[in-house]
């Protein structure tokens, strides 16, 4: 299966938590029907992108990056690149850009953010990011990649400045989501298992 087509089986199934989460999830779905590379950065200015927020195997801190051309701290994430479905690619951004290898992820995506972004030949363009959550394990020591101009822990509720309402919103849905883990239909349609505290990638 395609990896514009399994972002379309999972969009599908997904369960929007709110009104303006269920729009953006029929955004991204009519921009993948109409888009055949809507999966890929050459689609301009639009394409959907995948994102980890990384959290401590106790839940109480988050691994963020700070942006080298935004300046602000973000979770990991990217373009999708050779994945086989957006959770691949989400963790394997959140591998590259913590350097933590042993990363757990929950395959169903957690929210949906449409940003803009200074990204491609035409402006204003936009990612269509589908975010997640992984849980890193015990004593996990974090590597900067080159591509950030830091790297660091942060307590939950002591989140730095540098960044905006998108990130918190972001680690709040992500503890509820450890808290309950999905059991619907997403979660059995979906491969792999919640990322939970037994269990544990912008």
């Amino acid at each position: 299966m395609s990896l514009r087509r399994e972002a379309v089986r999972v969009l599908d199934a997904w369960s929007a938590p709110d009104p303006a989460q269920e729009q953006l999830r029929s955004t991204y779905l009519q921009h993948l029907l109409r888009h055949p590379d809507g999966m890929s950065r050459s689609c301009s200015p639009d394409h959907l992108t995948a994102s980890a927020l990384v959290v401590s195997h106790d839940h109480r801190c988050v691994l963020l990056t700070l942006h080298a051309r935004l300046g602000r701290w973000l979770q990991t994430g990217g373009h999708c690149e050779d994945d086989r479905s957006l959770h691949g690619a989400a963790l394997r951004e959140a591998q590259e850009e913590s350097g933590v290898a042993a990363l757990v992820i929950d395959p169903v995506p957690v929210l949906l953010s449409r940003h803009q972004v200074p990204c491609g030949p035409v402006r204003p363009a936009h990612h269509l990011d589908v975010q997640h959550v992984c849980v890193a394990p015990c004593a996990a020591v974090p590597v900067r990649s080159e591509e950030s101009l830091d790297l660091a822990w942060f307590g939950v509720q002591e989140l730095p400045e540098q960044t905006d309402d998108s990130l918190r919103d972001l680690v709040s849905a992500c503890l509820v989501r450890l808290r309950h883990p999905v059991s619907s239909r997403q979660s059995s349609s979906s491969q792999g298992s919640p990322a939970t505290a037994d269990t544990p990638s912008r």
